[in-house]
């Protein structure tokens, strides 16, 4: 197959694009940059120069780009390219995320790529933080954060479209982690001392290996229910202190002697900073917000019955072998606390 791909110079993109690659297919990656057409291209896609914001600027006046043309071209797109934060109004992830999607999936609707898989979030669920286990057919209430209301909102809006021909297919991983993972700030941080759990990290946390996130896309491009979300993780739901002490190892620093405050503390302060944040309008988040209290402070498990019996998934990389991969390819910090 031919696959358009975008966000393929990120950490999730070059993955796709070894994973496809390694499948005998060809990939096309919108690149905006040189720096991330060189890496698209040295994780072995076709680098093609483009923007996704050039579909909405002018209010969707101006001339269509003309990498466009690539989509007549091919089998299948995979948008996994997005603004990702846990901070920030709506409008800003509507601009950035939402409106380009819409447009880039009318594009392709428009030009008869058959199908259309999009990487959303698992964080869509955030909404119900009382539910410990929750599956596609769970309410998600409204999402604590900005990001996550928007893909949520950005899935609804693209089953909502008549797209004849082209068959949509939403994946719901939650953290993505593996080697090569952007995680210096956090292990920096957590080096200086400035690490904390929430309830000693007893809760429960579900997360997904990069390889099997790939492995997750290459079969959403053969397989899924039209306008399906699919949440797709490790299968193996852990307590948050044994992850994430594991995962922070990889990179030199110990947390397992870490500070820990009682969720019924941080949580009422999280609710007033982050409202009070927000009011003020602040570019930055607080220390602790609504987001890291729903991740850190609940107990959350993403059932991937659907994902097994409709895609064929199977998670092929488990934790220890994750964690030794990282572990080698790091750069150790010296730990303190």
């Amino acid at each position: 197959m031919r696959v358009f791909l975008t966000g393929g110079s990120g950490f999730v993109g070059q993955h796709l694009i070894r994973r496809l690659c390694s499948e005998g297919h060809t990939v096309v990656a919108l690149a905006r940059s040189t720096s991330s057409a060189q890496k698209a291209a040295g994780a072995g896609a076709e680098p093609v120069r483009g923007d996704l914001a050039e579909l909405t600027e002018q209010g969707g006046s101006a001339p269509p780009p003309a990498w466009l043309d690539h989509l007549y071209d091919v089998d299948a797109v995979v948008h996994a390219a997005a603004r990702m934060e846990f901070w920030g109004d709506d409008a800003g992830f509507r601009a950035d995320n939402h409106d380009p999607t819409l447009a880039l999936h009318a594009a392709a609707v428009a030009a008869g790529v058959p199908r259309f898989v999009l990487i959303s979030a698992a964080g869509v669920s955030t909404g119900t933080p009382r539910m410990t286990v929750v599956d596609e057919d769970t309410d998600n209430g409204t999402p604590v954060s900005a990001y996550c209301r928007v893909k949520l909102a950005t899935e609804d809006a693209l089953r909502a479209v008549a797209s004849p021909g082209t068959t949509l297919v939403i994946l719901r991983p939650p953290m993505v982690w593996g080697a090569g993972m952007n995680i210096a700030g956090t292990a920096a941080d957590a080096a200086r001392g400035r690490f904390l759990w929430i309830d000693g990290g007893r809760h429960t946390v579900d997360f997904v290996h990069v390889g099997n996130l790939a492995d997750a896309v290459l079969l959403a491009l053969t397989r899924g229910r039209h306008g399906a979300p699919y949440y797709v993780t490790d299968g193996t739901p852990t307590a948050v202190r044994d992850f994430f002490t594991a995962l922070l190892a990889t990179q030199g620093v110990d947390v397992s002697a870490g500070r820990s405050v009682p969720l019924r503390v941080v949580a009422p302060i999280a609710a007033l900073m982050d409202l009070g944040a927000r009011l003020l309008r602040r570019s930055t988040p607080p220390p602790v917000t609504n987001w890291l209290v729903a991740f850190l402070g609940r107990d959350r498990i993403y059932d991937i019955t659907a994902a097994r019996n409709v895609l064929g998934y199977r998670p092929r990389i488990g934790l220890d072998a994750g964690l030794r991969e990282m572990a080698t390819l790091a750069r150790p910090l010296r730990a303190s606390h």
